[in-house]
């Protein structure tokens, strides 16, 4: 037998060959900051996409509202989805479905709040008609190959749900935000039973929470918060009291509601956001009012300040919200003063520490009292909480993900220590492909990933040019310069006018300006000739030859904008 009909065998073998099973993980955001999450689970024919959710902007992006992932990779690969699969209805793991789901027609999957939540969001954002399914805990979807579980877990907001996604090649666990509470306010603790029982069975992977990977212990019960809430009603009973909240965290709002109720209070909830939660968790069940405890803000004069509750948004210290309203003295209904006990049940997410510092201060300005210890307990897990539950589930792999990396290596840490190896805990990027065998598994990639950014029109920066160009005005304003052309000879005019917004006007400046005639002379002098043809190319060459000059004068990124004009011959 020759070569040639000895390699055709080969090939012939090789053709026939049945496809190594094999699952990916691809994360698309969520592993650079808290927010923008969004994970891929991908084999051969099927994919399945956890968590749609947006990234809140940086004081560094002026007019962004906010940020959502780049899905080029969803829309490659469109004909495989087979649905969103949302562990639970915060904005960094929702909010980004308003926009995603406009260009992908991809079925919803969640547990009962989640999709009431995104219900009202898609309806807000005219996104109709749209496919979702809500899904009770312990039951089992199937999606393509794929079948997704819904367990109990505890957060921040009912109905959060860890998924178990059984794929060709084993189960992997993905924990969504969670945190382990005996005693939690509202529903049944977490499912540490079906974890057990997971465990036992095998997992080969287990996505994992390390927002608090950097904590000891034990995250704390949210009935804590509420004991603190009783302690300062009972010692604050002729004051009025103002509680700064998260807008979603509807067990904080519940435990407010009842311990006001207690005390003779009424409650007025202030900020649209948290209305909204509100209004559709107590239409499902999810919070109880009692009689005769809720009123209107516009109803707030009718009572005196130790008959009154206040429960606002804003603890993040966003400018629009209603606590940064009243710290201003520009809210409508509530001006703060002496008699007033303001509550921050938050912490700041990192970033906000400087408007929350800000708000604070202004409060503190109108001699209002403010409590910012004690009076919140996050809904993550602490390192104790992982232990517990990676003990449970004794995983092949291990993949940290919801937190940026010094979060993820912490995370990593307390891992190992429970005998997991190191190079079976993997530290992804945005955009790697983690590909697991029954054998093996390693690391690919990256996919197409990346930031859009949302202005506060709701319309996409798709290239980020307006970005750059907002961060370039807000550093070193904008050079206005109009050119003059001969409408017959098409020669320059002398005497170019020049003028600027955002930069400062002093000598230097003047001084600057006449520089910059010098090369507009310089580039007339070089192409006396400006034909209509050519205008266009000129004057974009001119803007990035300025724009590089004044910089190197100046070390200002300058926007310079020229125009050229056609006038009457001066011949």
């Amino acid at each position: 037998m020759d070569n040639n009909e000895t390699m055709k065998k080969a090939e012939k073998k090789t053709r026939h060959k049945k496809p190594v099973a094999n699952v990916k993980i691809i994360p698309l955001g969520g592993l650079a900051q808290i927010g923008m999450n969004m994970t891929v689970i991908e084999t051969r024919d099927d994919i399945i996409v956890v968590d749609c959710g947006i990234a809140f902007p940086s004081d560094d992006m002026p007019g962004v509202d906010k940020i959502i992932p780049d899905i080029t990779y969803l829309k490659r690969n469109i004909d495989k989805i087979r649905g969103f699969v949302i562990t639970h209805g915060h904005e960094d793991h929702i909010g980004a479905l308003p926009y995603v789901l406009k260009e992908l027609a991809i079925p919803v999957y969640g547990t009962r709040l989640t999709i009431e939540l995104i219900r009202d969001k898609l309806n807000k954002e005219g996104v109709k008609k749209h496919k979702m399914h809500i899904v009770n805990f312990g039951s089992t979807i199937s999606l393509g190959n794929l079948e997704v579980e819904f367990i109990k877990t505890n957060h921040s907001i009912q109905d959060a749900a860890a998924l178990a996604i059984t794929t060709p090649v084993g189960k992997i666990i993905h924990t969504g935000d969670f945190k382990v509470d005996y005693t939690p306010v509202f529903g049944d603790r977490i499912d540490l039973p079906r974890f057990s029982e997971l465990g036992q069975e095998g997992i080969l992977a287990v996505l994992s929470d390390s927002t608090n990977a950097t904590k000891s212990g034990f995250t704390m019960s949210e009935k804590t918060v509420g004991e603190k809430f009783d302690t300062i009603f009972a010692t604050h009973t002729d004051k009025r009291i103002i509680i700064a909240s998260y807008a979603s965290n509807v067990d904080r709002v519940q435990q407010v509601l009842n311990i006001a109720a207690k005390y003779g209070r009424k409650v007025a909830i202030d900020g649209r956001s948290m209305k909204n939660t509100i209004s559709i968790a107590s239409k499902l069940g999810y919070v109880t009012i009692p009689d005769d405890t809720y009123i209107d803000t516009d109803k707030i004069d009718c009572y005196e300040d130790k008959e009154l509750v206040i429960v606002a948004t804003g603890s993040q210290g966003e400018s629009m919200a209603a606590l940064s309203r009243m710290s201003r003295g520009t809210h409508r209904f509530v001006s703060i003063g002496e008699n007033d006990v303001i509550v921050f049940s938050s912490n700041p997410i990192p970033g906000n520490e400087k408007a929350v510092a800000e708000v604070i201060n202004h409060l503190s300005e109108q001699h209002a009292e403010v409590i910012f210890q004690d009076a919140h307990v996050s809904g993550h897990a602490c390192q104790e909480d992982l232990k517990l539950l990676y003990s449970l589930l004794r995983p092949k792999y291990a993949v940290p993900v919801h937190g940026d990396y010094r979060q993820r290596y912490a995370a990593k840490e307390t891992i190992m220590k429970l005998g997991i190896e190191e190079n079976n805990v993997y530290m992804l990027k945005d955009g790697d492909v983690l590909t697991i065998t029954k054998k093996a598994a390693m690391v690919g990639g990256p996919v197409a990933n990346g930031k859009i950014v949302i202005d506060m029109m709701g319309e996409p920066d798709i290239d980020g040019r307006a970005l750059i160009d907002r961060q370039k005005l807000s550093n070193g304003g904008i050079i206005i310069i109009s050119l003059n052309v001969d409408n017959k000879t098409k020669k320059w005019i002398p005497k170019p006018v020049i003028a600027s917004l955002g930069i400062t006007r002093s000598d230097g400046t003047e001084r600057l300006f006449t520089s910059i005639k010098e090369e507009i002379k310089k580039m007339m002098d070089a192409k006396p000739v400006c034909p209509e043809s050519e205008q266009k190319s000129i004057r974009n060459k001119l803007n990035r030859d300025l724009e590089h000059f004044i910089h190197e004068k100046t070390r200002l990124d300058t926007i310079v904008f020229s125009t050229i004009t056609e006038v009457g011959g001066f011949e």
